[in-house]
């Protein structure tokens, strides 16, 4: 059995230093904060006062880390929609900031969609055009796109092939 490792004891000051480090290196949620503070005290007064100091400088802000998480999803690993909106709901983010991260996408979102389609629809080198559309249509549904758009586009493509 393995046994928890002690936690150092830290001053307020020192977590709060380490926290402050922990949230420049990249946007955090409130969800990963809590978890990195509770790995260096137990004290709950100390994690909610480190809290509001990193809220109160602006280290926190979950809006802005809804809105940087979204647009890098779904710029770099294309997600959709429903992906992204589920692992925001995942880190407990609110539905505004939910809604107010979606709408950064909104501009490119059509776009993405379509280049990544017509891209992957290349690759499936597949012959049966049943097993085809079905290989194309679970990728992007574990994506998170939307099913009426992806299955539209797959009447598209099969059309032009």
């Amino acid at each position: 059995m393995r046994q928890k490792p002690e936690q150092k004891n830290y001053t307020p000051e020192e977590i709060t230093k380490k926290a402050e480090i922990y949230c420049a290196y990249q946007e955090r949620c409130h969800e990963e904060i809590l978890q990195k503070l509770r790995t260096l005290t137990s004290s709950q007064s100390i994690i909610d006062t480190v809290i509001v100091h990193l809220i109160e400088n602006n280290y926190l802000n979950e809006e802005r880390f809804a809105c940087s998480f979204a647009r890098g999803k779904h710029r770099i690993k294309h997600w959709g929609r429903l992906r992204i909106i589920n692992e925001l709901k995942a880190r407990n983010i609110s539905k505004y900031n939910i809604e107010t991260a979606l709408k950064e996408i909104a501009d490119e979102y059509l776009d993405t969609f379509h280049s990544s389609t017509e891209k992957f629809w290349d690759t499936i080198l597949e012959k049966n055009s049943l097993k085809k559309r079905k290989k194309f249509c679970d990728f992007f549904l574990r994506k998170g796109f939307e099913s009426n758009l992806i299955y539209e586009k797959a009447i598209e493509l099969e059309k032009l092939n």
